[in-house]
Order: structure tokens, then sequence, then C-alpha cells
């Protein structure tokens, strides 16, 4: 069986384990944007092989602020989150962040940061399955 992704960086990378949670709020978005981004676009890619400005299109649908922020918004009115996962999400909603949302109201685009640093401590702990589960979940609620 192949080791995951994370594993692979690691040791070809000659990179030491070191714990998420020394990772700063913003830190995990980063990461955990594109994380997020690569979860949707191979399940857009695997449901329709399209032209790559449809797959753009139905791709940014569902990563863009808004969608994500209806998203942990589910989540949390659901009571999906566990404990650590919901402080994770709050400490990155709260991350002061030197950037500005381009097409999202504040409030929305502080929700997505939060998300998307929750899926970025979820990576790094190396919990796809779980990672797997809340993109899919997200996406049933939004019909996408």
């Amino acid at each position: 069986m192949d080791v995951s992704i994370l594993e692979n960086i690691k040791d070809k990378f000659g990179l030491a384990d070191i714990d998420a949670n020394g990772y700063s709020p913003l830190t995990l978005a980063f990461i955990g944007d594109s994380v997020f981004d690569l979860v949707v676009k191979t399940v857009v890619v695997e449901r329709a092989n399209r032209s790559a400005n449809i797959l753009h299109r139905k791709t940014s649908r569902i990563v863009r602020a808004q969608s994500q922020a209806q998203m942990v918004k589910w989540f949390i009115e659901k009571g999906i989150l566990s404990d650590e996962e919901l402080a994770i999400y709050k400490r990155g909603r709260n991350a002061k962040s030197p950037t500005t949302a381009k097409n999202a109201s504040v409030g929305d685009y502080r929700k997505a940061t939060g998300l998307e640093a929750l899926i970025g401590y979820l990576y790094l702990k190396n919990r796809t399955s779980r990672i797997v589960e809340l993109i899919k979940t997200g996406m049933e609620l939004t019909d996408e």
C-alpha cells in the first residue's frame, strides 16, 4: 500500500514531524486551502471529465468563501465537529488576516479561513479520512 502524500513528502524532502498545534492559524489555513482545493478538484474531475473552463466554474462554486462558510455553519449546527476541531476552527476564524475578501463578506471570509485552518490541521495530523468526510458532507449539504 502506498503511503500518504504527506508521509511521502516528509520522507522525500527529509522533513521532520512537527506538531500541527505549533503552526499559526493562518499557516494552517494556507495549507488547508490547497488541500480543500485538491479534494474538490479531484471530485469534480472524476464526476465529469469536461473542459478546463467548466471544471473551473464548478470548482469555484464549491471552494468560494460563501460556500465554505455555509458548510461550517451546518457543521456547527449539526454538531459534526469535535471539541478539538471546533477549537481549531475558531482559532482560524479569529486570526487577524492581512488579506481581505475579494467577493465575500468579512464574516464569510473569516469562517472560510477557519474551515481552511481546520482542514490544514487535519492534513498535518494525517487525518485524511476526516478531511474527505467533512468535505463530502459539506458538498452534500450545499448540493454540489
